[in-house]
């Protein structure tokens, strides 16, 4: 069975989901609920941190692509912190590297400019 955590700090620009375990069929749907009832507003940034993920399959991909949707939809800035390097690789083979903003920690992708 798969595990997953989510924490959810809040920051001055906008809330930090850390992402901790693998983010899959049976656990993707956690993180979409939880995005979901995250208050955003036009200006903010919503991120992801995800240096402790574990494992991300197609349905965690997709759960990554509905918190950018939710975070766009709310005119809030959208970003990926610490990706691990097999996620970048399957980011990158799919073109979603061009889609997320990909930062190396999370303070890099809280302080980038909006």
């Amino acid at each position: 069975m798969s595990t997953l955590d989510l924490t959810v700090r809040d920051t001055p620009k906008g809330p930090v989901v850390e992402v901790i375990g693998e983010l899959d069929y049976d656990t993707s749907t956690a993180l979409r609920d939880l995005v979901q009832t995250l208050p955003l507003e036009r200006g903010q940034r919503l991120v992801l941190e995800l240096a402790r993920m574990e494992f991300c399959d197609s349905s965690g991909i997709s759960a990554l692509i509905a918190a950018l949707n939710h975070a766009q939809s709310a005119g809030a800035d959208f970003a990926l912190a610490a990706v691990p390097a097999n996620t970048r690789r399957v980011l990158g083979v799919v073109g979603l590297d061009q889609v997320f903003p990909l930062h190396p920690d999370t303070e890099s992708a809280i302080g980038a400019r909006l």
